[in-house]
């Protein structure tokens, strides 16, 4: 049982490259709130986060870049290499992901919480699960999506994934498996099938409404079922700069989610979002040029701040074309400032703006709250 009350505990767990992130994602997708456990370890560790300098003094300062963080690449090779190093690197970051974990899922308003942490099982956090769910994939998949999405060598991928537990040790341990080995569609239909015994899914998509001169906006979540009307919009309004087909946005549910801006019963426009460690990042926006844009984008961007302080972000960045960052004066009425990736005053959230920034982009950003987890001391 969950140590949470009130609070069900999706454990989700598999090795490197199994799809760990994407079937969080899609849970999400499905009304979950999701904490990624590796990605606040790589905040523990920031510069002046909690576990900053016990990580220095155990490592060597030859571990720092030129500007005194931690190279998480550097460390990963000596740490995955040598199981002692791993250790101690563990003993430093694991009791302060424990306390930063904690403290979500208690401000979470969600009922369901999935918690993805690839050595889940292997510490204390699997007791604090109501279920265990294991992503699966064959070894050879796992070395080409490193090779392709992370540019590891061969030997780099092997040594990464031999390092690891054997796989059939954690699908031992599972109330679940999903083996993501094929489309986005096969797997979404595995998780769908799953999350029905632990939340009886609805068919109903909320919906946000705002009056305007023009008529009636409205948002709405975007459903994979919404492939190919969100495809064609994008396609049209990229003036075919975009070109998009369903199974595109298929692949991108796996990684974003869209709020869809409707006029009446209209596809007018849409924002493609996701949030990860704590900061939500807009990486497409479009809107018809026959609404007015000011009231457009007011009821985009409210739904999308409503949206990530409801997942407990820290910060919104809003990654526009040239035509939408323009609009000066909506963007200073709602708060948003043009800003570097390099300006931004949070390690994490300078990362995630050098991670996602779309090319021929400007970046606008806003900070959502100001108690962070993990803050520096």
């Amino acid at each position: 049982m969950s140590k949470w009350p009130g609070k069900y505990v999706v454990g989700l767990t598999g090795n490197i490259a199994t799809g760990k992130s994407v079937v969080r994602r899609m849970l999400e997708h499905l009304g979950a709130y999701g904490i990624d456990a590796d990605a606040l370890s790589h905040r523990a560790i920031a510069k002046g986060a909690p576990g900053y300098q016990a990580v220095v003094d155990n490592f060597g300062k030859f571990i720092l870049d030129n500007k005194g963080e931690i190279d998480r690449t550097k460390l990963g090779r000596l740490a995955f290499s040598d199981p002692e190093a791993l250790t101690s690197l563990e003993k430093v970051v694991h009791p302060l992901v424990e306390q930063a974990i904690d403290m979500l899922v208690q401000r979470a308003s969600q009922r369901v919480i999935v918690l993805e942490a690839i050595k889940l099982l292997e510490g204390p956090l699997a007791e604090s699960c109501d279920t265990i769910w294991v992503t699966h994939a064959p070894e050879e998949l796992q070395k080409a999506r490193l090779m392709t999405k992370r540019q590891m060598s061969e030997a780099d991928a092997l040594n990464r994934i031999r390092s690891q537990s054997a796989q059939e040790i954690k699908t031992a341990a599972a109330n679940v498996v999903i083996h993501n080995t094929g489309s986005f569609e096969a797997t979404w239909k595995q998780v769908t099938a799953a999350w029905k015994a632990i939340s009886p899914i609805t068919d109903t998509t909320p919906v946000v409404m705002k009056k305007t001169a023009a008529g009636e906006l409205s948002i709405q979540r975007g459903r994979p079922r919404d492939s190919a009307k969100i495809a064609a919009l994008i396609t049209r309004l990229s003036g075919g700069a975009n070109p998009q087909n369903h199974d595109d946005i298929m692949a991108a549910f796996g990684e974003k989610a869209f709020l869809l801006l409707m006029s009446g019963e209209e596809l007018s426009g849409l924002a493609g979002w996701q949030v990860e460690n704590l900061v939500a990042r807009t990486t497409e926006m479009y809107v018809a040029p026959d609404l007015p844009i000011d009231q457009a984008l007011r009821t985009l961007v409210d739904e999308l701040e409503r949206a990530s302080q409801d997942l407990q972000c820290e910060a919104s960045l809003l990654f526009l074309p040239p035509q939408l960052a323009s609009q000066e004066t909506v963007w200073k009425e709602l708060g948003y400032e043009r800003q570097a990736p390099q300006t931004l005053g949070v390690q994490a959230w300078q990362d995630a703006a050098i991670e996602s920034q779309p090319p021929n982009t400007i970046l606008l950003f806003k900070q959502l709250r100001q108690d962070r987890v993990l803050r520096p001391i």
